[in-house]
């Protein structure tokens, strides 16, 4: 089995990632592409010492970027959507207890 490192990517920090945060425990992150919902749930885990609920991912696909007459496309990358146990946060950025 493979390491937690390798399956978490980074968190994505996004505007539509905080929104769903503040409405239910749910912390979006960038994934492996061929990892599998209990990859990742174990992952969250073990990294981060939390209850995962529920997982769902999504694959996005890689945008059409030109520069000139140059045509080139952007790698698939696969996005997973975590929702915690009832009460859980993960605190990337170190704030807790912060003023």
């Amino acid at each position: 089995m493979r390491s937690a490192h390798e399956i978490l990517r980074k968190p994505r920090i996004t505007e539509k990632g905080s929104l769903l945060a503040e409405k239910s425990p749910v912390v979006v992150f960038e994934v492996a592409r061929d990892a599998n919902k209990n990859q990742i749930k174990y992952a969250v885990e073990t990294s981060f010492g939390v209850d995962v609920r529920d997982v769902r991912t999504a694959i996005v696909r890689g945008k059409i970027k030109r520069r000139g007459k140059s045509v080139g496309k952007r790698s698939n990358w696969k996005k997973a959507f975590v929702t915690l146990g009832e009460g859980q946060t993960i605190d990337f950025f170190g704030t807790a207890g912060a003023v």
